[in-house]
């Protein structure tokens, strides 16, 4: 990299991406689970049934967590696979989690269904927070946020509209030049979006530890947002700059996510995993990195 691409590519933030986040001590994580046995050609497997049973149970458990502030279990759509998502008050309420219900269900869990990528969300990942994780053999990303923007004062969105985006970017290169290139190029994507995107309303991009990587996550308001976003906006716009440098592991869409959506982001290549709207719960007051309650 010359003097000049390193200037460019390690220029300030622009100021909307710079605020002080108010998550604080919240982690969330986001993953997938596949029954060990698909399903057939008419008929879901046992394993598929056990899975979809266990981690009802576990939904349940979680809900009962005071710890935990908001928990959801997606069913996915085209794929045999369930998508997650926990929002923890701390690194102390994960911890528990993982010791007490995790650990109640793992063994039943484990012997129908598998772990696939999660991606562990916060503004700080405390050491006992990664081996909560991997202590349970679950592959596991862990990305401390960069930077990013909140519109509306940390609301929640409309649950019955609004898609949540989790996804892994990797560099090519294990050069860490590739990654200052590959935070410029997120960036431009958040400082455009934040200005010709308004139902953007979350955009949030997490270095990951240890890696050449990064977790973005991003909260639209609904499907005609994330279309835009995908066929005409930021996405489209700046997608080939990143794909000359990295590459997506995965991609998580979460809610009502309509087929024009799976085939946008088909034609993007990206290995995405798509849910319907599933069982889902948010204490009371909601949480900052899923939003509060208005």
């Amino acid at each position: 990299m010359t003097t000049t691409e390193t200037e460019i590519f390690n220029q300030p933030l622009a100021a909307v991406l710079a605020e002080p986040s108010k998550i604080g001590t919240e982690i969330s994580i986001t993953g997938k689970w596949v029954p060990r046995t698909p399903n057939g050609l008419f008929r879901k497997s046992t394993d598929s049934r056990e899975m979809l049973r266990e981690w009802a149970d576990i939904h349940s458990g979680a809900k009962a967590d005071p710890g935990i502030l908001a928990t959801e279990i997606n069913h996915a759509v085209g794929a045999d696979a369930v998508l997650v998502h926990h929002t923890f008050r701390d690194a102390a309420a994960l911890d528990h989690y993982f010791s007490t219900t995790a650990t109640q269900h793992m063994a039943a869990l484990s012997n129908v269904a598998m772990p696939e990528r999660h991606l562990v969300r916060g503004l700080d990942i405390p050491v006992a927070v990664t081996e909560a994780v991997l202590a349970k053999g679950v592959p596991a990303t862990f990305g401390r946020l960069a930077f990013g923007y909140v519109r509306h004062a940390y609301q929640q969105p409309d649950r019955a509209t609004a898609i949540e985006v989790t996804a892994k970017w990797t560099c090519k290169s294990r050069d860490r030049a590739a990654l200052a290139e590959l935070k410029h190029w997120w960036q431009r994507v958040g400082t455009d979006a934040h200005a010709i995107e308004k139902g953007l309303r979350r955009y949030e991009v997490y270095e990951v530890s240890g890696e050449n990587a990064l977790i973005i996550h991003e909260t639209f308001e609904n499907t005609k947002e994330l279309q835009f976003h995908l066929a005409k906006g930021t996405a489209h716009k700046y997608k080939s700059e990143i794909d000359k440098i990295a590459a997506p592991e995965c991609y998580f869409f979460r809610g009502p996510v309509s087929w024009t959506i799976r085939t946008y982001s088909k034609f993007l290549h990206l290995p995405a995993t798509y849910s319907s709207l599933g069982s889902h719960f948010t204490r009371n007051g909601g949480s900052m990195i899923d939003g509060v309650a208005g």
